[in-house]
């Protein structure tokens, strides 16, 4: 099965659809210019759409697979997750979106397993500790966990 992501005039993508690999293999193979105009001049685009390129449902090629809400970058060939905060920048090396504080290099506390998310408001790491329910914040300066 090949993966064409259905791309707007901003190079947002609108789909995923799934192909023959026949087809494909027989008009240019994959990641071809070919292939991607066989697609859209077999299918067509939809209201919006203006072109079609192929992912990979395996992230082998063009960094990862792409979604509705991606964005193609024709210049670096990748897809790019949606921003997922306004804080985070992209990370134009990896292409991924980088929080304004690193990840948390402690993944446990008390041997416990927690569960680590971003909170935007605050521009903080929070944990929630699974096995008691007990809540935390990540402190950049001590790399440990405080009671929140």
């Amino acid at each position: 099965m090949a993966h064409f992501a259905e791309l707007n005039k901003d190079n947002k993508v609108l789909r995923v659809l799934v192909f023959d690999n026949n087809d494909v293999n027989a008009h240019g193979g994959d990641q071809s210019e070919e292939a991607a105009e066989y697609i859209k001049s077999s299918f067509g685009t939809s209201k919006d759409g203006v072109k079609w390129v192929q992912t990979s449902y395996n992230n082998n090629f063009r960094k990862q697979y792409a979604g509705a809400g991606f964005t193609y970058n024709p210049t670096a060939d990748v897809f790019i997750a949606p921003q997922p905060y306004p804080s985070w920048s992209l990370n134009q090396t990896t292409w991924d979106w980088d929080p304004p504080i690193a990840y948390p290099t402690v993944t446990t506390i008390d041997n416990n397993p927690i569960g680590i998310y971003w909170d935007e408001s605050g521009q903080v790491w929070l944990a929630r500790d699974l096995t008691n329910d007990n809540e935390y914040t990540w402190d950049v300066n001590t790399s440990t966990w405080l009671p929140s």
